[in-house]
């Protein structure tokens, strides 16, 4: 009998479940030689290492370590892992002495792999790219979440090709997770109070590289059945359902983190759903400082930022007040000391309507000190959905701003792309501030770049013939029955289209004239094939409509195997996909696409964008870099505007797209059509990567305000005027202001333009008295006036000897507060206009 080969050293046991348990391997590849050596069948099928070594027998594990290469490699993983997360940052080189000790990010979502499925689409992505980003660059950042315990629904397509929707559970052991540990080495339970007595939430972490993710869950077995399903389903059920969701996200997020000893500087709300954490972070202030609610919101707000995603009302969460009242009488009355009107009042526009609907998007905006949008045109499209709570103040001045979402690139790139922008770049072309990576790009040759697209291109379609099967295929009543299998060509235009099936995105545009689209597709001098795949909502019949009409699209026997639906969409398909497209399409109705991540994730490996001018196409397109629809206005759901879109997108086809594609010289490379690559690569690519991203958030938001919430969190007790009570003399004293006279004298009068202001019951000082017009070539026109003068009676003169630009009747006399402690106009939406 053969002897027992001797079991894996403890050490070396831990050293593997530190790699398999820290995702940085989602991005990272250099332990994908390890993991192969250890069960290369389980590897080559799941390219998961935490299944990889659980799956794996203790037997064949010791077989594996006992060969010396393989042992090697645990220690140079390793290694290389302490060499990551010891190795000087972005951050700290540009901040060493920064204020910023630790950012909580809240998302209901996280799209980190496909090993954990607790996403349903953008969201998800843009929250777990920009955890990588931090990474990466040492941004320090601690997420929370939700682990749901069936996730988003996974798709089958049935023979009728209907959308059926299936719920396969996450069982917590085969995730690479693990349970939150108290001290003892106990398993960490948080104990919350409510009105129905307590109840346990379970957390679980997951290491991303330096950064941290904390999800909660439900599951308990001391819980009752209906609080123990709240978990359950990522966007499933109803607003009860939402609602309490959302409180486990928000408070009990918020106080998991206070209860592990985190302080963060910034509270940063990943959309409105995550709300809820603003009013826990300030009542666990008002405990620790022993001072009231009020005050400690004021504190707490100084060091939040909200991010809104949603580009029409009907995207914010509305919850009926008395489901409100039902679910948080109990925590508002004995945790935050407020009555529940005066809650309701937080997340409405008029507080007085009792019947109106609590916004979870305007409790995040008063919660805040800072609000963005997530592209340029969806910072525009944000001010004028938040306008209402800013009343009289101009649509330019409502104070929400943009940072405009990236990807995180080595999550995307395909190896062929990987290996070109490393020897162009560098390995660690992503950790710092991407300076000169476009030039290195553009010195590359035409052959270089084309055979990096077809070898990406290559790579897809073997992907995809060795799946279809499993992909494609279902047992029924009728037995098996598989769409059809597409014959996918190397050298055909491969076009790429995937998202969620929703009718603001027109999915079947390219359905419009189906004839014209079939003679597209059977030119034989120029093949085209085109991939989609995208689930609708289970509650989305219109979405799923459109599904079907594509499937039976597919099975047109004039057509067949030059158009594949590829069922179930996930990260890992999303990943071939836009690794080895040729072309990208989104065709959103502008502007309800706030950002779109999908086009960006090709141009890392040298895809192409054809897009409707929204979102971040709406700010990247330009000639030289891919092709765009539509002339940039609004038309709502025109169908005669959805007619012309889809004639022009024909049209760009069949006119530009098509030719460029397969004009070629004697190399037989697409000259015309390598010069977008390269420019797209060299401009886009590290300009919308969640690097840029990150970077932009850091010096934009988290570095000011987290100065600005230090300088709050200091100021308690030092005997100066407390920011709450100098905001409640502002409210109650702005009544008491007025305008006088207000004299802007003709050009070259020599007399100083002037108003008499009488500041009533409020200091002069906190008053920002300023002549406005309205914007002139894109920049609002504002002068401040200063103080010239006491008059009798209160009156005051101001005067300012400054050009106004334009002419005299261009201007209005405001007054707005002017403190600078103060968040204006987010904590003070006052302002006064001349009549």
């Amino acid at each position: 009998m053969a002897a027992a080969l001797p079991r894996p050293s403890r050490a070396t046991e831990n050293a593997l479940k530190i790699l398999a348990l820290d995702l940085h391997w989602t991005w990272n590849h250099e332990a994908d030689l390890l993991w192969r050596s250890i069960n290369p069948d389980l590897w080559d099928r799941t390219r998961n290492p935490w299944i990889t070594l659980t799956r794996t027998s203790k037997s064949e594990l010791a077989k594996a370590l006992a060969n010396p290469d393989t042992k090697a490699l645990v220690k140079t993983s390793m290694e290389g892992r302490k060499y990551e997360l010891e190795r000087s940052t972005w951050f700290d080189q540009k901040y060493p002495h920064g204020s910023l000790s630790e950012v909580a990010y809240f998302s209901m979502e996280f799209m980190l792999s496909e090993a954990l499925p607790i996403y349903s689409g953008g969201l998800g992505n843009v929250a777990a790219d920009q955890l990588k980003a931090a990474s990466d660059l040492g941004v320090p950042v601690v997420a929370v979440g939700l682990l749901y315990a069936q996730g988003y629904f996974r798709q089958e397509i049935t023979p009728e090709g209907l959308q059926k929707a299936l719920y396969p559970f996450n069982d917590p052991a085969q995730l690479p997770i693990q349970p939150v540990l108290t001290p003892e080495g106990d398993l960490f339970r948080l104990s919350v109070q409510t009105a129905t007595g307590e109840i346990w939430l379970r957390a679980w972490k997951a290491v991303v590289g330096r950064a941290t993710l904390y999800l909660l869950d439900t599951n308990d077995p001391a819980n009752p059945p209906a609080i123990r399903c709240i978990t359950t389903q990522l966007y499933g059920g109803d607003a009860e359902l939402r609602l309490r969701q959302e409180m486990v996200l928000g408070i009990g997020g918020w106080m998991l983190l206070h209860t592990l000893g985190h302080r963060p500087d910034i509270c940063h709300l990943n959309e409105g759903h995550a709300a809820f954490a603003a009013l826990e972070r300030a009542r666990c202030l008002a405990e620790d400082l022993n001072i009231p609610f009020s005050q400690a919101q004021v504190i707490a707000r100084a060091g939040t930022l909200f991010t809104t995603h949603t580009a029409v009302p009907a995207g914010f969460d509305l919850f009926p007040p008395k489901l409100i009242a039902s679910h948080l009488t109990f925590y508002s009355e004995t945790r935050l000391g407020l009555s529940i009107q005066e809650f309701l009042a937080l997340g409405r526009l008029d507080p007085s309507n009792r019947d109106e609907f609590f916004n979870m998007a305007y409790l995040a905006v008063r919660s805040s000190c800072a609000v963005n949008g997530v592209s340029q045109l969806h910072g525009e499209v944000s001010r004028s959905l938040f306008a209402p709570l800013f009343p009289r103040w101009p649509q330019a001045e409502v104070p929400v701003s943009f940072v405009t979402n990236g990807v995180h690139t080595p999550t995307w790139d395909s190896v062929a792309a990987d290996d070109l922008w490393t020897k162009a770049g560098g390995k660690g072309r992503w950790e710092g501030t991407l300076e000169g990576l476009g030039d290195a790009i553009r010195q590359l040759d035409d052959d270089v770049l084309w055979q990096m697209r077809c070898t990406s291109r290559n790579g897809l379609i073997q992907a995809l013939s060795e799946e279809l099967r499993s992909r494609q295929c279902t047992v029924g009543e009728e037995g098996l029955w598989c769409l059809p299998s597409p014959a996918l060509k190397p050298d055909a235009l491969t076009i790429g289209f995937a998202r969620r099936f929703a009718t603001y995105k027109r999915p079947d545009l390219l359905l419009h004239d189906e004839d014209r689209l079939v003679r597209l597709l059977k030119d034989t001098n120029r093949p085209v094939q085109i991939i989609l795949a995208g689930k609708a909502h289970p509650k989305d019949m219109e979405g799923q409509a459109m599904i079907t009409r594509w499937v039976n699209f597919c099975q047109r026997q004039d057509i067949v195997g030059k158009v594949v639906f590829l069922a179930d969409y996930d990260m890992a398909l999303a990943q071939k996909m836009v690794q080895g497209v040729d072309l990208w399409i989104n065709t959103p109705r502008r502007p309800w696409e706030a950002s779109g991540t999908s086009g960006m994730k090709v141009l890392v490996n040298g895809g192409l964008n054809l897009s409707e001018r929204d979102g971040w196409w709406a700010e990247a397109y330009r000639p030289e870099v891919g092709w765009a629809l539509g002339d940039g206005l609004e038309h709502g759901g025109d169908p005669a505007f959805d007619h012309s879109d889809a004639q022009e997108l024909y049209r760009l086809l069949e006119e530009h797209v098509l030719p460029e594609f397969f004009e070629r010289n004697e190399k037989g490379i697409p000259c015309a059509w390598v010069a977008k690559i390269r420019e797209s690569m060299a401009h886009l690519t590290p300009q919308f990567s969640a690097n840029r991203t990150v970077r932009e958030y850091t010096e934009i938001f988290y570095l000011p305000l987290s100065q600005r919430y230090r300088d709050r969190h200091l100021g308690v007790g030092s005997g100066t005027m407390d920011l709450h009570d100098c905001r409640k003399k502002l409210l109650e004293g702005w009544k008491s202001l007025q305008i006088g006279e207000v004299v802007i004298p003709n050009k070259g009068s020599g007399r100083a333009a002037h108003a008499f202001i009488n500041p009533g019951r409020l200091d002069p000082a906190w008053l920002e008295v300023q002549f406005y017009a309205e914007p002139l070539e894109g920049s609002v026109r504002v002068v401040s006036l200063r103080r010239a003068e006491n008059l009798q009676e209160g009156w005051i003169a101001y005067e300012t000897d400054a050009d106004l630009r334009g002419e005299a009747s261009d201007y209005t006399l405001r007054i707005i507060p002017a403190t600078n402690a103060l968040c204006v106009p987010l904590e003070a939406p006052l302002i006064l206009w001349q009549r």
